[in-house]
């Protein structure tokens, strides 16, 4: 895939895409219908830790029926506070079958879910826009939301026009050495803070039907970090200036010290009360009022997670 303006190979065509796979910033180049595994070390067949209604997402997400929710193995950064390294980095999951996945969305459809949430989508890009399109031949199609930790290329994107309806975004850091540290790339504040523009320019604003769940738009979570608080606010500023405060933002204070960062000095504690409050009186200050502001108390996995699904083995 070139670094032009535009994908110059198809997103529903696996086999070419995979010969020399670009689908993430990492323009690895791995040829995965070889063998051969990248850093995110996805191979030739898209694998699954989850899948089901969930209702941990944000309201326009969850509404009252659930968000139905695929959660893809492996992920192209490596976080070391990461609560769900069983499967996006040491690949728990199973791998699919052709056509499993569309069949998963049709049960998901079937169990009255409001949308199709695709979680950690970017390695597995050419079999869920395969799946999409084979799901909508024989019913209605339901909101696509793409889930991601905004480490995205724009090309990429820009081949996903006509088939995502919402972007569920990250914006994590404002320093190259939070990043490089806390998730394995340096350049991740520039990566994502360009592939939020390609997102808010692809699907814009966040849009509701009369019950208040999401048809389309654009939403930006800001995960408080454990002394960088200030990098949050450098993110809402840079939203604020660039975005603009029309964007649907998410303020989360649910940072625990998980997988690697337990004995990671400077991130191995929770978020302080003191910390979390900067971030969102900068929200205020800046004039963000589409959106969410986390509640400070929830902290434990069950309340941050609480997933109903089954987990694929």
């Amino acid at each position: 895939m070139a670094d032009g303006t535009t994908a110059d190979v198809s997103l529903r065509e696996a086999r070419s895409v995979l010969r020399a796979c670009r689908l993430c910033p990492r323009c690895c180049g791995a040829d995965r219908l070889s063998g051969q595994k990248g850093f995110c070390g996805a191979g030739d067949a898209p694998r699954v830790f989850r899948r089901g209604p969930h209702h941990g997402e944000e309201p326009p997400l969850s509404g009252t029926r659930g968000s139905g929710t695929v959660f893809f193995s492996r992920c192209t950064l490596a976080c070391l506070y990461c609560q769900n390294f069983p499967w996006s980095q040491e690949g728990r999951g199973a791998d699919w079958p052709p056509g499993r996945l569309a069949e998963t969305l049709r049960e998901l459809r079937r169990a009255g879910c409001h949308n199709w949430n695709m979680v950690s989508p970017t390695p597995w890009l050419p079999w869920i826009v395969e799946a999409l399109e084979a799901a909508k031949r024989d019913g209605p199609g339901l909101p696509v939301v793409y889930n991601t930790s905004g480490f995205e290329r724009p090309q990429v994107l820009r081949a996903l026009a006509g088939t995502v309806d919402v972007y569920l975004t990250d914006l994590r850091y404002a320093r190259a050495a939070s990043a490089a540290e806390g998730s394995g790339f340096g350049g991740y504040a520039e990566t994502a803070r360009e592939a939020l523009r390609v997102m808010w320019a692809q699907a814009g604003p966040l849009r509701t039907d009369a019950d208040g769940i999401a048809t389309g738009g654009t939403i930006c979570r800001l995960l408080v970090l454990p002394n960088r608080a200030d990098e949050a606010v450098a993110n809402l500023e840079w939203i604020a200036a660039t975005v603009g405060t029309e964007l649907a933002v998410s303020v989360m204070a649910q940072y625990v010290p998980a997988h690697r960062a337990a004995a990671t000095p400077s991130w191995e504690r929770p978020v302080t009360r003191e910390e979390y409050g900067r971030v969102c009186d900068a929200a205020e200050r800046l004039g963000f009022d589409n959106g969410w502001i986390q509640d400070f108390g929830r902290r434990t996995p069950d309340e941050l997670v609480g997933y109903r699904m089954r987990e694929d083995t």
